[in-house]
C-alpha cells in the first residue's frame, strides 16, 4: 500500500502541493520559490490563488498551529475561511481566555 498523500502550503507561493508524507523526511520546500513548505494535513483543500482574504485567514491558522486532519466523521472541522472569521475568533479568544487555536475551530462563537 503507498503512503497516505497529505498536503504541504507554501503561503507567499499560494500553492498547495500533495506529497507522501514521510516521518523520515518531514521538511520540504517549495518547488517554486524553494522556500520550506508547511504541512497542512491531508484534509486540506486550498483557496483559489486569487483570494487575498483566505490566503491571509490560512496564514493565520497554520500559524497558530492549526492542521487539516481527517477527523472520525471524515473531514477536519471547521477552518475559518476569511479575516473577518479569523478577527472574530481572535476577539473571543481575547475576551474569554480561550486559547487562539481553539477559537480558531469553532465553528460557531457564543453569544
Amino acid at each position: 500500500m503507498p503512503p497516505a498523500k497529505t498536503s504541504y502550503v507554501c503561503l507567499p507561493c499560494r500553492a498547495s502541493y500533495k506529497q507522501p508524507y514521510d516521518r523520515e523526511r518531514p521538511d520540504r520546500v517549495c518547488p517554486r520559490c524553494a522556500r520550506a513548505l508547511i504541512h497542512a494535513g491531508s484534509a486540506f483543500a486550498p483557496p483559489r490563488r486569487r483570494d487575498t482574504s483566505a490566503w491571509r485567514a490560512l496564514s493565520v491558522v497554520l500559524h497558530a498551529g492549526v492542521r487539516f486532519h481527517k477527523s472520525c466523521c471524515g473531514g477536519p472541522g471547521y477552518r475559518p475561511r476569511s479575516l473577518r472569521e479569523v478577527k472574530e475568533r481572535m476577539a473571543y479568544a481575547e475576551s474569554s481566555g480561550e486559547p487562539f487555536a481553539r477559537a480558531l475551530v469553532r465553528s460557531e462563537l457564543p453569544g
